[in-house]
Parts: structure tokens; C-alpha cells; sequence
């Protein structure tokens, strides 16, 4: 029993050393082969190695070659170079020394002439003193002597002659006067037509009156309120009158009623947004016409505030006559007038078109038209030479250059041209304006418009500072004052409007 243990764990022990014996063999095998595979990859690799710096080798040595050539190339080009450089060194050299010569020879020449020109002076000095000698009288006094015989002999002839020269030179002033400005007049022909004071607008149907007036008058007078435009609705079919002496007001109280017709809902919330509307257009349309006046004027270097200042001027009037209109046409003839007379053209135009610019903001600026013009050019750094000849069209300042007198001469022919201007329109225009200035001086008032023609004053105050009782203190106040500082005919109705509006949202 004990010998079959020993030799069963020999046994054990003999497989055990055989097992291992053959794994480290097999394991051995293994290794050897995974050594071979990578000495193989490493060689191939080496290889690949070796063949890619070959063809850098071979890269570099081509990149080295071009260097080369483009080398020898430009050596070869600035060769050439050299040689034309030096050739024209020899060629300008070789004119050097032409123009040497040549200056040498024109320089003997002058000294020549000059020396001549001494000997004859020197002969003419000595004839002139043996002359003297003979005469017994110094060149001088042979001149006068010669005047005064001659002056003496034809003196009632010269006087002829002045005296027909004077008229003659007269005459042809006046004629070149009256041609020049015949060719400025002929050259600008503008037709003229004086602005009025009222516009019609057509109605689709007499129902829309009602609509326009509104419950208890409420449409009408907030749209007059907003405008300051008075509405003349009357008996006339399909029509409504609106009546303003401002064109501005009058034509966004034409523009917001027609949009308000083509809604149809005519309402108070309506025409504020309709109002808003048309006084936007109204700026486009100011600014539109001043960039028209500078186009057809020829003068695009005017700012843009100066140019929109001109587009008010469409909404003038003086004495009946359009101020854009009176200001391209004083600005036209003014650079025909300059042209004619050689003056200075582009500063006869711009003083021209820009002499009236003031008109823009006298009725919101205290001070006349000429001092708010002037101001408003130099605030835009106009050059000196355009304020003074556009600042003495009213004589207030002497004119100081041509073209200050052209400017005048041309503001008088734009006036005065048959049917440009009305003179009472003017005055009924300052007495309206008047009326206005007035009645917005008392504190609470937000706004004041004349209508039928100065007979009644609509003044709009803040509800917040005047109550019934105050309007009714203000409304005397006013005719009080106009009784005692303007003067007009009949009678003027003052009323005062105060109005109170709640709005609340429910939600």
C-alpha cells in the first residue's frame, strides 16, 4: 500500500516536470516567433525610413537648384539694369554739356545786346541834352509847353468830344442795364399764383357730415382743438370747407379729414391718430421740398437742418407770395444777374436762395426774419461773403459787396413782378397772427387759433390750472387786452374751451 502512494506521487511529480517542460518549450516557440514578426516590421520600416529621406534629399536638392536659378536670373536682370543706368548716366552727361555750351553762348549773346542797348542809351541821353541846349527848355518843360498848346488850340473841341462821350457812355450803361436784366428775367419765368386761405374737401355723401360733426358737436371741435383749423360745414353739397391762414395747419387738417373720410370712423381717439398721421407726412413733405429747391437751384452742399429749414418755407406767405417759391427765384436771377456782371455766381446764388430762410422760425423765435437768418448761418459756419450779401435786402445793413447789390436788385424784380405779391393778404395775415401771439401770452393756455377771419378767437387751456371760474376770467382778460393793444374792425368773439377727459381701461 505504501509503495503504490510513493509510486502514485512519483507519478504526479513526473507529469507535473513534464507539463511544465513542455509549456516553457511552447512558450519559447511563441516568443521566438513574435521576435521575428517585429525585427521584420522594424526592417521594413527602417526601409521606409531610408526611402523617405531619399526623397527629401532629393526634394531639397531641387528646391536648392531653383534658388540657384532664380538667383542667376535676377543677377542677370540687375545687370541689365546697371546698364541702362549707366547709359542714361552718359547720355545726360553728354546733355550737360550741350546745355553748358549753349548757356555760355546765350550769356556772350545777352552781354551783347546789353552793351548795345547802354551805347544807345548813352546816344539818346546825348541827343536829348544837345536837343535841350538848342531849345533852351529841359524835356519836361517841352512837354508841357506842348500840352498847353495843344489844350489851348482844341480845348472847346475836347469839351465836345467829353461831353459826347459822357452821353454816349450814358446811354450805353442804361441800355446794357436793361439788357441784363431783361436776359435775367427772360432767362427765370416762373408762373405766379397767390396762396389762398381756405380748401374745399369733397365729401362721398352728405352723411358723412354728421359723422364729422359728431354727437353734440364732440368730432368737430376736438378735430378743430387738434388742427387749429376751423370746419365750415354749411348747406353746399358733398363738400366741406376747412379755414386756416396757416397752409401747414390747413393742409394737415385736409390730409388727417380725407384719411379719417376713407376710415370712416370718425371718432375723437381716431382723428388724434389720424393727425398724427398727416403731420408726419407734412415733415416728409418739408423735407422733400427743400431737397427739390436745392436740386432745381444747383446748390447740394447746404446741411440737412438748413435744407429742411427751406422746406418750411413752401408753408409761407409774403403779401400773398409763396417764400419758397420768392426764394428760388431771387436765388435764380440773383446768379443770372452775377453772370451778366462777372460777379462772384455761386455766392449770389446761396445768398440768393437762403435770404429769407429766417421766415422758417419767426413765428416760433423772437425777432425778425433778417436777424434769425443771419443767426442761423453762422450757426452752419456760412462764409462771410454769403451773410453780407444776403443781410442789406431790407436796408438794414449797407450793402458791402456786387453781389449784396444783386441780391437786392433781384429780391425787388422777384417782388414786384405783376400779381406776385397782395398787400392787404400780408396785413390780414399779421393782424390773424397777432390775434394768436395775444391770447397764448396768458399763463394756462395750451393753445389759441383766429378763425373766421379774425372775428373769434378759440382759446384751448390746460383743465388742470383753470377751472370754469378762471375761464371765465381769462376769456375777459383777453378781450380787455385786445380792446386796448390792437386795433381791427367790428367785433371779436373770445372763446375759451376747457376740456376735461377720463379714460380708464377695463381689463
Amino acid at each position: 500500500m505504501v509503495n503504490f502512494v510513493i509510486v502514485g506521487a512519483a507519478s504526479i511529480l513526473v507529469g507535473l516536470l513534464l507539463g511544465y517542460v513542455i509549456r516553457q518549450t511552447l512558450a519559447q516557440k511563441q516568443a521566438d516567433s513574435i521576435e521575428a514578426k517585429l525585427r521584420v516590421r522594424l526592417e521594413k520600416v527602417r526601409e521606409e525610413a531610408k526611402n523617405i529621406v531619399l526623397e527629401a534629399k532629393d526634394k531639397a536638392e531641387k528646391i536648392l537648384e531653383e534658388a540657384r536659378n532664380e538667383e542667376r536670373d535676377r543677377k542677370n536682370k540687375l545687370n541689365k539694369l546697371e546698364e541702362r543706368v549707366l547709359e542714361r548716366e552718359e547720355i545726360l552727361d553728354k546733355r550737360q554739356l550741350t546745355l553748358d555750351e549753349k548757356e555760355k553762348e546765350l550769356k556772350r549773346v545777352f552781354d551783347k545786346t546789353q552793351a548795345l542797348k547802354d551805347e544807345v542809351e548813352q546816344m539818346h541821353t546825348l541827343e536829348r541834352v544837345n536837343l535841350e541846349k538848342i531849345a533852351k527848355l529841359s524835356y519836361d518843360e517841352a512837354k508841357q509847353e506842348l500840352f498847353r498848346m495843344v489844350e489851348k488850340e482844341y480845348q472847346s473841341d475836347f469839351l465836345q468830344e467829353i461831353k459826347k462821350l459822357e452821353e454816349h457812355r450814358k446811354e450805353e450803361l442804361e441800355k446794357k442795364a436793361k439788357e441784363i436784366m431783361a436776359n435775367a428775367i427772360e432767362r427765370y419765368s416762373h408762373s405766379n399764383v397767390g396762396d389762398i386761405t381756405t380748401t374745399v374737401v369733397d365729401l362721398p355723401s352728405d352723411d358723412v357730415k354728421g359723422k364729422i360733426i359728431g354727437r353734440e358737436g364732440r368730432n368737430i371741435r376736438h378735430f378743430e382743438k387738434l388742427t387749429g383749423v376751423e370746419l365750415l360745414v354749411d348747406d353746399s353739397p358733398g363738400t366741406i370747407i376747412l379755414s386756416s391762414f396757416d397752409p401747414i395747419r390747413r393742409e394737415v387738417a385736409k390730409m388727417a379729414l380725407e384719411k379719417l373720410i376713407t376710415d370712416g370712423r370718425i371718432q375723437p381717439a381716431k382723428i388724434e391718430e389720424k393727425v398724427l398721421e398727416a403731420q408726419a407726412e407734412i415733415r416728409e413733405r418739408i423735407k422733400k421740398a427743400g431737397e427739390e429747391v436745392i436740386y432745381e437751384a444747383g446748390i447740394l452742399d447746404l446741411p440737412q437742418e438748413v435744407v429742411q429749414l427751406l422746406g418750411r418755407l413752401n408753408f409761407r406767405t409774403s403779401y400773398g407770395q409763396n417764400a419758397l417759391n420768392h426764394s428760388l427765384e431771387v436765388c435764380l436771377l440773383s446768379g443770372a444777374l452775377a453772370e451778366e456782371l462777372g460777379a462772384n455766381v455761386a455766392v449770389a446764388k446761396k445768398a440768393g436762395l437762403l435770404h429769407d430762410i429766417g421766415k422758417a422760425i419767426d413765428q416760433e423765435i423772437e425777432g425778425t426774419h433778417l436777424e434769425l437768418g443771419r443767426r442761423i448761418l453762422m450757426k452752419y459756419k456760412f462764409p462771410e461773403e454769403i451773410i453780407k450779401a444776403m443781410q442789406s435786402h431790407h436796408g438794414d445793413y449797407p450793402p458791402e459787396s456786387i453781389e449784396a447789390v444783386i441780391v437786392n436788385a433781384a429780391d425787388a424784380i422777384s417782388a414786384s413782378r405783376p400779381g406776385a405779391r397782395k398787400d392787404n393778404l400780408e396785413a390780414y395775415l399779421k393782424r390773424l397772427s397777432d390775434l394768436e401771439d395775444l391770447a397764448a401770452s396768458f399763463s394756462g393756455v395750451e393753445k389759441a387759433y383766429a378763425i373766421s377771419g379774425g372775428r373769434e378767437v378759440r382759446v384751448f387751456v390746460f383743465p388742470e390750472q383753470i377751472s370754469d371760474l378762471d375761464a371765465q376770467k381769462l376769456a375777459k382778460d383777453i378781450a380787455k387786452k385786445i380792446e386796448n393793444e390792437l386795433k381791427y374792425p367790428g367785433e371779436i368773439k373770445i372763446n375759451v374751451i376747457r376740456e376735461t377727459r377720463v379714460i380708464e381701461v377695463a381689463r
